[in-house]
């Protein structure tokens, strides 16, 4: 099972400081450095000193790295233009180097963020999505000197050079997410690598991987074509209070970290993992609140990340 550190920046956190943790995160050995794409901060926090731009964030990183995988868990399509996004990825894959760079698409859930910074926020935002995966992954795969047009409901491209083309081949994995019964899965099946179920319950997560299971084999494609990955808070500490005072730096009360996130002592986090891995999780993307803690990394790797 691969672990990945998955960051919250609008929580709080400027470039150096997601420096400092993507550099641990490739030090320890941990497959990847993921942060969320949000430009307002949620909760109890002044967010200061405010958003990070995460494209421009793995922009940075993708220099500074040499391992790490990077990318967005996930970016709104809200929040750019298809052909925009496609070109702003696709230059950042090229900065990292082949096989580095993932996307992670959804349709944007947070309105506060978007009339705070003047994005259009519409009532229905699954066409967008919808369009923009066709768009970017059709700008992608277009023929080198061959031309790509589109008309859709939402977007309109005429011939466009479709350049520059991601050094990843065929191009950089995409991820979607989402619980709907049907139009995800159909996206899933049709666009994503890989599929996420991020903060749900672990009877929630059977159920989405097993309804996303069954439209990649509709959609015929082989069944070790999809990855199958979680999002969860993470809160380790070696004793009690070691993990009482971790959950306490974050907000959270000790008994619902265990109910909902992975968290408790390393044993207790093992086992846990163990029981994902049982419905088929491949990938567990580690919410890292605390981002001065870099202990809390080093424990992670030793004592959790080595056992499984």
């Amino acid at each position: 099972m691969d672990l990945r550190i998955f960051t919250e920046p609008q929580q709080g956190a400027d470039y150096d400081t997601l420096l400092t943790v993507a550099k641990a995160t490739e030090d320890l050995g941990f497959d990847a450095f993921f942060r969320s794409d949000h430009y307002l901060k949620m909760g109890d926090v002044t967010g200061a000193p405010g958003p990070t731009d995460a494209w421009i964030t793995l922009a940075g990183l993708a220099r500074e790295t040499s391992r790490i995988k990077l990318g967005t868990l996930v970016s709104p399509a809200t929040f750019r233009l298809p052909g925009p996004l496609a070109i702003a990825v696709a230059q950042v894959d090229a900065m990292a180097g082949p096989g580095r760079v993932e996307l992670g698409l959804g349709t944007g859930w947070f309105g506060d963020e978007h009339t705070a910074y003047g994005i259009p926020f519409p009532e229905k935002r699954f066409g967008l999505l919808e369009e923009q995966l066709e768009i970017v992954t059709g700008l992608w795969n277009t023929p080198e000197g061959a031309t790509y047009s589109f008309k859709g409901e939402h977007y309109t491209l005429s011939d466009s050079p479709a350049l520059p083309k991601p050094v990843t081949k065929p191009h950089p994995p995409i991820i979607i997410g989402g619980g709907g019964p049907k139009r995800t899965p159909r996206l899933a099946a049709r666009y994503a690598a890989e599929y996420n179920t991020s903060f749900r319950s672990f009877e929630d997560s059977e159920r989405l991987f097993g309804t996303v299971r069954e439209a990649v084999a509709a959609n015929g494609r082989a069944p070790e074509s999809m990855t199958y990955s979680a999002a969860l808070v993470a809160c380790v500490g070696r004793d009690e209070a070691e993990y009482a005072r971790r959950a306490a730096a974050i907000g959270r009360e000790p008994a619902e970290l265990r109910e909902n996130g992975l968290a408790g002592t390393p044993a207790e986090v093992v086992d846990k993992l163990g029981r994902y891995a049982g419905i088929g999780t491949q990938r567990v993307y580690l919410q890292i609140l605390d981002l001065s803690d870099l202990d809390h990394l080093d424990l992670i790797a030793n004592d959790v990340m080595r056992q499984l």
